[in-house]
């Protein structure tokens, strides 16, 4: 009786381990195909190359760490044609700027670039002109840039802060937020969506200005959820926190089998 009773909770074993290993390929299946996905992959505590050159509104060549060495950078990207999530984005943008307290052109400033090469930048001059009346902090001259740059050096820079986009005919599909550097070139945050809170705006620039790394609350979200590009938001992954649930559900009754003591066999 021992023997069959042995028996059977080695067969319930082999089958929670094969269910945990079905959670596993189902988890793993969609992290692969997240890496696919559009979005951005966080480059916390790395810094900029110094090769990378931008195109100012002026039509002038300029390296881009020559501009962030001032003061801490808020860095977004957008394409200026774009007629879906860029316009939230940058008017969100514009919408913590006056609601902060911090001096934009003073205590950090605005770095926008463009990662469709064909853009110009009369274009970007252009985007410029239309959000400095959204602005009513001052120094939006000096402290909000807009800027274009050729293939190579897009690559380079959105290689750099991890952030990916696809090309859908004339339009782009991607992602929004903002990634904020240190004077030193160095990545220090990350802050996702088009809707920015003044306060942890603030705390973001602050580390910046240290060079502090600081922890994304996103990126436990971004395992939750994943880009929709169709509906431009973020959805919840079925498919990932199906895999995870089985894991977990799998673990704690595996767990529970293998502390549950056996039963005596009366003869």
């Amino acid at each position: 009786m021992g023997y069959f009773y042995t028996l059977s909770l080695n067969i319930t074993i082999m089958k929670l381990n094969a269910f945990v290993l079905l959670g596993l390929m189902i988890a793993t299946l969609s992290l692969g195909q997240d890496t696919q996905k559009i979005g951005i992959t966080e480059h916390l505590d790395e810094s900029l190359q110094n090769n990378i050159e931008v195109i100012n509104t002026l039509g002038d060549t300029i390296n881009l760490l020559s501009v962030i060495k001032h003061k801490p950078t808020v860095l977004n990207f957008v394409y200026y044609r774009c007629p879906g999530i860029c316009t939230p984005l940058m008017d969100g943008l514009a919408e913590v700027i006056n609601l902060s307290d911090m001096q934009l052109g003073q205590d950090y400033q605005v770095v926008t670039i463009s990662f469709d090469y064909k853009e110009t930048p009369e274009l970007a001059l252009k985007k410029r002109n239309n959000y400095s009346m959204l602005v009513k902090k001052e120094g939006m001259e000096k402290g909000w840039l807009f800027f274009t740059a050729d293939s190579a050096n897009i690559r380079r820079l959105t290689t750099a802060t991890g952030f990916t986009y696809k090309k859908t005919g004339n339009d782009y599909i991607h992602t929004a937020g903002l990634i904020l550097i240190s004077p030193e070139g160095k990545i220090t945050r990350y802050l996702n969506g088009t809707y920015f809170l003044p306060f942890e705006f603030k705390l973001a620039v602050i580390e910046a200005s240290k060079g502090i790394p600081g922890p994304t609350v996103n990126r436990i979200l971004q395992f939750c959820y994943s880009y929709d590009p169709v509906g431009q938001s973020y959805v919840l992954n079925i498919t990932k926190m199906a895999g995870l649930l089985i894991i977990i559900i799998a673990g704690l009754v595996l767990l529970v089998l293998t502390l549950k003591p056996k039963r005596s066999i009366k003869s």
